[in-house]
């Protein structure tokens, strides 16, 4: 299996895992709920219950007995009678407490009791008191420990969340760091062991040029383009975790190198069509910039099957000073679904591959030449094309003078 789809199913796991212990987390919470709920509910019935036996009830030794079980069931409720005018309430706000008239000195707040009251309503069916003959309500809420109980599992996800997240924000980023430690030093001495080699390679060409006057031959001159080409590359993993310089270049110079560098080493099916603007310039790093369109091209060779074409335009935006670099080829084609996902690491539609070609390019792009690169258009069976976004600096001068 591809390494980097067998780490994305390891986070799929994770998730899933994850939301198992939140799911279990919130059912134990809400059977908790409901069972204070019902003992609250249980407690205002007991707390309705006194009341009706210490205002109907003549009996001292009784009403003394009574009154302590009320007080003894503290519950936040308000008690109407069959018109929905409030009677008294009780374990509510005691800067504003109801009894039948206002306290000495205190202003009385009716739309504090009455919000109270439509909120109660909202809550809990209300229970059926019978005072002196008289049918009254009485409407009770939640007490403050059971509504923190409600909003108490959510808050102990976010926290465990936000902890999961930092932890693997920090076990990542040094898992990572150490992994590009190991790449860097690998990709150095790579180079370091390519570098005796071509200096070989060269010191023989240049003998055979000698030895055989072959100074203008074809295909000598092929096999040296070839052995720069290596030097370019072992180039590359010398400067692999070195910030890359730009340097200001004509674009369509450079893009054409390496177009008339790679198109002779691909089959004669595919022809390759160049064209554009030649004065437009951009911050570019060579070494790496002709990879990015070497990676383009493969790409599209390996999209074309038999013959086909490839072009590749200059063009630009005077007015967002940018210029693009556009690569159509005549392939298969992508479905606009994957016009994001060709660009992650591992996707691939070769049975041999990495699927790291356009994910590099995308990297070297956005990361090195603060730039962009995304599918600008695809039509299956018709063909793709590619396109750079680049930062025009010849008009950047321009508009300095």
């Amino acid at each position: 299996m591809n390494p980097y789809q067998q780490k994305k199913r390891w986070k799929y796991l994770l998730l899933a895992f994850a939301c198992v212990i939140a799911s279990g987390s919130l059912f134990y919470t809400s059977y908790l709920v409901k069972n204070i709920a019902r003992s609250e509910r249980t407690r205002a019935q007991v707390w309705a219950m006194s009341m009706r036996q210490i205002l109907n009830s003549d009996d001292n030794d009784f009403l003394k007995y009574t009154i302590a079980v009320r007080d003894s069931l503290v519950v936040p409720a308000i008690v109407t009678d069959a018109k929905g005018d409030i009677r008294l309430s009780r374990g509510l706000d005691t800067t504003k407490t109801y009894i039948d008239l206002p306290s000495p000195g205190k202003k009385y707040d009716l739309k504090y009791f009455k919000d109270e009251l439509e909120y109660m309503k909202g809550q809990h069916e209300p229970i059926r008191l019978q005072i002196l003959g008289e049918e009254n309500f009485v409407y009770y809420k939640d007490s403050p420990l059971l509504t923190q109980l409600k909003i108490f599992p959510y808050v102990q996800l976010s926290v465990i969340a936000v902890f999961l997240l930092m932890a693997y924000t920090a076990f990542s980023s040094s898992r990572k760091s150490e992994q590009d430690q190991v790449w860097v030093g690998l990709a150095k001495e790579t180079a370091h062991q390519l570098g005796t080699p071509i200096s070989s390679l060269m010191a023989w060409i240049e003998l055979m040029k000698e030895k055989f006057n072959a100074e203008d031959d074809v295909l000598v001159a092929e096999m040296e383009n070839d052995v720069k080409r290596l030097e370019i590359v072992a180039d590359r993993f010398s400067k692999i975790g070195s910030k890359p310089v730009l340097e200001e270049h004509g674009v369509y110079a450079v893009v054409k190198d390496f177009v008339d560098y790679f198109k002779v080493r691909v089959s004669k099916n595919i022809t390759f069509e160049m064209s554009g603007n030649p004065h437009l310039k951009a911050g570019i790093n060579i070494p790496l910039f002709d990879w990015v369109i070497e990676n383009l091209l493969k790409n599209a060779v390996n999209a074309i099957d038999g013959k086909g074409s490839i072009k590749v335009e200059i063009s630009g935006n005077k007015v967002k000073n940018q210029v693009f670099i556009d690569v159509t080829d005549t392939g298969k084609g992508i479905p606009r679904s994957k016009f994001d996902t060709v660009f992650q690491p591992g996707y691939t539609t070769r049975k041999r591959g990495w699927g790291l070609g356009l994910s590099l390019t995308k990297r070297m792009i956005d990361n090195y030449h603060n730039g962009q690169i995304f599918v600008k258009d695809s039509e299956l069976g018709k063909g793709t094309t590619f396109r750079i976004v680049l930062k025009n600096t010849r008009n950047d001068k321009q508009t300095k003078k």
